[in-house]
């Protein structure tokens, strides 16, 4: 059973939401935090200065007059499992959904897939309600200078969003207690790309063919989550969180988790990751575990990058990328979206095969008895 994603408008609290219903390997380097002198995001006139070097990350004068243009693709299927958990939404222009709320930079979009466990009702709650719980307090979108507070306040939003929504899963009467949800949100705001991350979905941008890792896996084998896990109380059993779950942030699960008050080994706080986009930088892919359980970022980049210079449909390469980890064997279900940060024509045309000519010469003999056969006079 396959389910293709369509996005349907709906109206919650006077707020537009995006309904989306559903039809470990790495070795990639991370992307850093990127550091940006005060200006506006949207213009044209954008310095950066990365605190390390990202892999052919060089910012040249072209690149401070790049403005992406935002479309994007996506594809869910159940794969092998007997239910599907997965959900997520897309969001190509931002400042159309939020309609007179605020006024976002140009270009704006929002995109966010969720990894449900112990049952879809955590991250359907979170598709239905994400829009509100992102974007309840848009404040921070009226500022169109982005200097370090603008950056600051953005991201303080998006990590009291990620908050709000763990304790209203707690308060949700519709989601069980042991139902949860890993949460991959992905901000656009001009040439500024934010993507927050708690569990194991993972963003990986492609720059250039190289695959560049927007977010952290959060399982039990991290060693830096093993160590925090233990600091709270927690233990880690067979690869999972004690005993029970296979990752180390997560929405909901509040059978897992102590009081509000206290600190918990599973947490729903997400990491950042942030960086400007310029010409090298083509397609992101957010994807749920499924997909990185059985291919590489690298690989994952290749494919889609093959794909779009074939057919430059985004959602085709979804439908892909689906494909492939499915026929390697992965055991979970799939969700993946893929965002293009170029125009619909702006691709590498292959060049077209040219016809090959072959000469032949015939003998003095052999046009003679041509001639004849044509009715000529033999002159």
């Amino acid at each position: 059973m396959v389910a293709e994603a369509e996005m349907i408008c709906r109206q919650i609290n006077s707020i537009q939401i995006v309904d989306v219903p559903c039809s470990y390997t790495s070795g990639v380097a991370a992307v850093p935090i990127i550091e940006e002198s005060t200006t506006d995001i949207s213009c044209s006139k954008m310095e950066a200065k990365p605190t390390d070097p990202i892999p052919g990350g060089t910012i040249e004068c072209s690149d401070l007059q790049f403005v992406p243009t935002i479309r994007s693709g996506s594809y869910a299927d159940i794969g092998p499992r007997r239910y599907m958990e997965d959900e997520h939404i897309r969001i190509d222009d931002l400042s159309s959904y939020l309609g007179s709320i605020c006024s976002c930079p140009t270009p704006s979009a929002f995109f966010g897939v969720f990894d449900g466990h112990g049952g879809p009702d955590a991250a359907a709650y979170m598709k239905e309600n994400a829009i509100k719980i992102f974007f309840k307090d848009a404040d921070f979108l009226q500022t169109i200078e982005a200097d370090d507070v603008f950056l600051e306040a953005v991201e303080n939003s998006i990590r009291n969003a990620f908050l709000f929504a763990d304790l209203a899963l707690a308060k949700e009467c519709t989601v069980s207690s042991s139902s949860g949800t890993t949460a991959l949100t992905a901000l656009i705001l001009g040439r500024l790309l934010l993507v927050a991350n708690a569990g194991d979905c993972r963003a990986v941008l492609c720059r250039k063919g190289e695959a560049i890792e927007m977010s952290q896996d959060h399982r039990p084998a991290n060693i830096p989550e093993r160590l925090r896990i233990e600091e709270c109380g927690g233990y880690i059993d067979d690869g999972y969180l004690n005993g029970v779950l296979s990752v180390t942030r997560a929405l909901g699960d509040w059978d897992l988790k102590f009081q509000e008050s206290s600190r918990s080994p599973l947490i729903a706080d997400p990491d950042f990751r942030q960086v400007l986009l310029t010409e090298e930088d083509e397609f992101l892919i957010m994807g749920c575990d499924g997909i990185w359980d059985v291919l590489s970022s690298q690989q994952a980049v290749s494919l889609v990058r093959r794909g779009l210079r074939r057919h430059d449909d985004p959602e085709q390469c979804a439908r892909d990328l689906v494909a492939e980890a499915l026929r390697i064997g992965t055991f979970d279900n799939l969700t993946v979206i893929i965002v293009c940060f170029s125009p619909l024509d702006h691709r590498q045309s292959s060049p077209r095969p040219q016809r090959k000519l072959r000469c032949f010469s015939l003998s003095a003999e052999a046009l003679c008895n041509l001639n004849s056969l044509l009715g000529g006079n033999g002159s």
